[in-house]
């Protein structure tokens, strides 16, 4: 079972590389083959359908893009602060930006989603069940902001990626100082 779940996620990280290549448009399952170096077929026995395909490189996209476990277990026992609430959001955005295929293939989905009403729905219940389950940790932690503001901070880095991604407003201005200004921003004092 490891092997086929090894086997899955190879070809799932192919067809993000695919994705972040070439767009939606070239993800295609024998393209998947095509970037994995298998057989033809072969992704269409791990993801059935463009649907299956689809969720599947999402659920990757989680994996790929989850916090390490020791990351989060050094600050559990810190007092929950705005500098502590920072430490999260710079560490998400320095994932999002070290894995830039990753990050690409993700905002390749989401246009994907204005055109097609069934990756709307795929991408769309996986940003909700996200969204949640970042407001839950940040209640659970009693660190500082409220859904309301968990909100405002996804706006923020969402753009903040577009921009970095495509070519920085202020390249001069390193990422850790944006993000420290919008948590100055943000946060109620």
């Amino acid at each position: 079972m490891a092997r086929n779940d090894d086997r899955r996620r190879a070809l799932a990280d192919a067809g993000l590389e695919v994705l972040a290549d070439t767009g939606a448009r070239g993800l295609t399952h024998r393209a998947v083959d095509r970037a994995a170096g298998v057989p033809v077929g072969t992704t269409t026995n791990y993801f059935r359908s463009r649907s299956a395909l689809l969720t599947g490189l999402v659920e990757r996209i989680y994996e790929r893009l989850a916090p390490g476990d020791e990351f989060i277990a050094e600050r559990a026992g810190r007092t929950p602060t705005r500098e502590l609430f920072a430490e999260y959001l710079r560490n998400i955005v320095e994932r999002l930006m070290a894995n830039r295929t990753v990050t690409i293939a993700l905002i390749e989905l989401r246009l994907e989603g204005i055109r097609r009403p069934e990756v709307a729905e795929i991408i769309g219940e996986w940003r909700r069940t996200g969204f949640a389950g970042d407001v839950a940790f940040n209640e659970q932690a009693g660190l500082p902001g409220s859904a309301r503001e968990i909100a405002l901070f996804h706006y923020a880095v969402d753009g903040l990626l577009l921009d970095q991604l495509t070519g920085p407003l202020l390249p001069e201005v390193p990422i850790d100082d944006i993000v420290d200004a919008l948590v100055d921003g943000l946060l109620p004092g």
